[in-house]
């Protein structure tokens, strides 16, 4: 009987330590390889950060390329689930793609936890118990957009005149849908001047530029990220459009690698945000994740590597709350009342989610661009911020 009671110790010991298995699926090669790659050396950081905290679950990460493609992304949930039988989905950039596996998370009552997308739709009309997302979404960065154009540039009863371009896709139809929403919310008087919707990874903006020209907004919000955004900046930038029209985007603007793509033909006065900087806060947290990724990576981390930081340290902190990956309802409940002390977070404010739509909450910082070359190839960095804290309830009501 000893010897029984033994073996079954040691076989419990062994379960109990048994890693916890997570699938990740975000593009390594095409135009959204550099956050694929970032998000592994984070991924990789938050492993070795949690072990040497002590008191985690060992995290089995498996990435696959999802190539932001809908299909091959779906497929590769199915085997992270139905062959590997992982704990966990994670990642995606794509929101698109992003819509396609949540779906199938809800299907097979398996976690899905969002480090990179930003749709609102995947935390309201396609929110589901098990997504979560550790990121912030395009519909906070359009409320904190709408309160600094008012704080800025508000012209008491003459109307704003307001432009806006992005991606023909759903993104840029859910952030010129909040953005609107978030102005009427403001009290702002704004007249449109004009909405543009060029094809997604469109080469030539200019015929999209010169009709801005001819409708002269005051401000252009901008919804373009990547590659269109580097491309768009560079052909405005020729023709002398930022010197008549104030340039704004609110969400992928201020990502570093933007900066960095675009070293000295960033031009200075732009209004950007991003889900992470670089040189904001100055705390010492934000100053040792860049530091700490430059030394693995040699090169500075994109606002991907913090997304998939939190999305480590979410699942991590949430199995060892729930005391183990048996008990979903426990790992629910510990997600839904999370709070976590990330890179992004300024001194005093600590990330919390918000147990009803499962966003997770943080502050916005929104900067122009200054000369700074502390972050090389990067030539202009953003200074001058205005910082907004995430609303008290979440979602906002926005008509979907």
């Amino acid at each position: 009987m000893r010897q029984f009671l033994l073996a079954l110790l040691c076989w419990v010991g062994a379960a109990a330590a048994e890693p916890v298995k997570v699938g990740c699926l975000y593009p390594l090669s095409g135009a959204g390889g550099l956050y694929g790659r970032d998000s592994i050396v984070a991924i990789r950081m938050a492993q070795d950060y949690l072990a040497q905290q002590g008191g985690y679950p060992e995290l089995a990460v498996t990435v696959e390329d999802s190539r932001s493609k809908t299909l091959r992304s779906l497929q590769i949930a199915r085997q992270f689930v139905e062959e590997q039988g992982v704990d966990f989905l994670c990642g995606i950039v794509s929101s698109a793609v992003a819509l396609t596996v949540s779906d199938y998370a809800r299907q097979t009552d398996t976690f899905f936890i969002g480090t990179d997308h930003a749709s609102p739709q995947l935390v309201s009309t396609h929110g589901h118990a098990r997504y979560f997302s550790v990121s912030n979404g395009a519909r906070q960065s359009m409320r904190a957009g709408a309160i600094y154009i008012r704080e800025h540039y508000a012209k008491g009863d003459t109307p704003l005149k307001i432009g806006f371009i992005g991606p023909d896709y759903s993104y840029a139809y859910n952030a010129w849908r909040d953005l609107r929403h978030f102005l009427q919310a403001q009290g702002l008087r704004y007249e449109i001047a004009g909405i543009y919707w060029p094809k997604l990874f469109e080469e030539d903006y200019r015929l999209y530029i010169r009709q801005i020209e001819r409708d002269a907004p005051d401000i252009l919000v901008n919804a373009h990220w990547g590659l269109d955004l580097i491309t768009f900046v560079r052909q405005a930038d020729q023709v002398g459009l930022f010197e008549q029209v104030q340039f704004m985007n609110f969400d992928t603007g201020g990502n570093y690698e933007i900066l960095a793509e675009l070293g000295g033909d960033m031009p200075e006065g732009l209004v950007l945000s991003a889900r992470h900087h670089l040189n904001w806060p100055a705390t010492e947290a934000n100053a040792q994740f860049v530091q700490d990724f430059h030394a693995r990576a040699g090169r500075y981390p994109s606002y991907a590597a913090a997304g998939a930081w939190s999305g480590m340290l979410a699942i991590a902190e949430a199995v060892r709350r729930a005391g183990g990956t048996d008990d979903k309802t426990r790992i629910q409940d510990a997600l839904e009342q999370m709070r976590l002390s990330l890179p992004e977070d300024p001194g005093g404010f600590t990330s919390f989610m918000d147990p009803a739509s499962h966003q997770m909450m943080q502050m916005q910082a929104i900067g122009r661009t200054v000369p700074n070359k502390r972050y090389p190839p990067a030539q202009m960095m953003l200074g001058d911020f205005s910082v907004y804290p995430p609303p008290e309830v979440w979602p906002d009501t926005v008509n979907e």
